[in-house]
C-alpha cells in the first residue's frame, strides 16, 4: 500500500543477553493498512511488538510509530495507540460497561452513554451481555469489549498479539471482519501471530519472522486473500 508510513522499522537491532532478537528489521506500514509479523515461538514476534510499545528499548536503530521514535517519545507514543495483548486485562467482577466506563476515567476520556453503546454495538457485543460480569465472558466477548475501548478512544494504531489465539472459527471470522473494518475507517492494524489462515484472511502484507531477521514477505492483491498454501509452504521452510 502506498501511502504515509505510520509503523516503521529502521535497521532494527535487538540484542539481550548477548543473543541477538531481532536482526536488522526494515519494514514500513501504511496507514489503513492491516500489517502482520507471522512467526513461530522464538522468532522475536513479542520482542518486534514490545520494541514498538517502548517496553524493550533498541541496541541499534529506529523504531517509529506516527512518525515519532519510539525510544525518545514512549509515553507519547503510548498515550496514542492501543493494544491488544493476547490474554486482555480486564477487571473481571465488574461488567463490560463497568471495563469501559473505568478504563475511560483513567484515560481522562469523558464519553456518552450512546457513544460507549454505538461502540459496543460496532464490535458486535450482545447487548445482554454489557451489564454481566466479565468473569462470564468467552475470550472473543473480552477481545470486543478491549476493541470498543480502542474505538472510544480513537486510537489511530492497533497494536495485536495474537489476536486469535483461542478463538472458535465463527469468532475468528468476526474478529477479521472486525479489523478489515477498521483499517477501511483508517486505523493502522499491527498484529503479531503464527495464525496462518487468519494473517492471510485479514492482512493486507504478511512478513516471515524468523530467529529474529525478516525471511520473506506476500502482499494481497486487490480484494484476493493472500493465497494461505504459499505463506504455509514458506512459513514451513519449504519452497512455495
Amino acid at each position: 500500500m502506498q501511502t504515509k508510513t505510520v509503523i516503521g522499522a529502521s535497521a532494527l537491532t535487538v540484542r539481550l543477553d548477548n543473543r541477538t532478537i531481532l536482526d536488522n528489521l526494515n519494514f514500513e506500514v501504511g496507514k489503513g493498512e492491516v500489517f502482520a509479523l507471522l512467526g513461530g515461538n522464538g522468532a522475536g514476534k513479542s520482542t518486534t511488538l514490545k520494541t514498538f510499545l517502548g517496553l524493550t528499548k533498541p541496541t541499534s536503530g529506529i523504531a517509529s510509530v506516527l512518525g515519532k521514535n519510539v525510544a525518545l517519545h514512549t509515553n507519547d507514543v503510548q498515550q496514542s495507540v492501543a493494544y491488544l495483548p493476547e490474554s486482555v486485562t480486564l477487571y473481571g467482577h465488574l461488567s463490560g460497561l463497568e471495563n469501559i466506563r473505568y478504563f475511560l476515567s483513567v484515560a481522562g476520556l469523558n464519553k456518552s452513554d450512546n457513544e460507549i453503546s454505538v461502540a459496543l454495538r460496532k464490535v458486535a457485543l450482545q447487548e445482554n451481555a454489557w451489564n454481566n460480569a466479565l468473569s462470564n465472558y468467552s475470550k472473543g466477548m473480552r477481545q470486543k469489549t478491549a476493541i470498543a475501548l480502542a474505538l472510544l478512544r480513537n486510537a489511530p494504531v492497533l497494536f495485536l498479539d495474537e489476536p486469535t489465539s483461542g478463538l472458535d472459527p465463527a469468532a475468528i471470522d468476526e474478529f477479521n471482519a472486525l479489523v478489515s473494518e477498521l483499517a477501511a475507517n483508517g486505523a493502522t492494524i499491527f498484529m503479531v501471530t503464527h495464525d496462518v489462515y487468519g494473517a492471510c484472511q485479514v492482512a493486507h502484507r504478511i512478513v516471515l519472522l524468523s530467529n529474529g531477521k525478516l525471511t520473506g514477505s506476500f502482499e494481497r492483491i486487490g480484494d484476493t486473500p493472500i493465497d494461505t498454501e504459499a505463506v504455509h509452504a514458506a512459513f514451513a521452510g519449504r519452497k512455495a
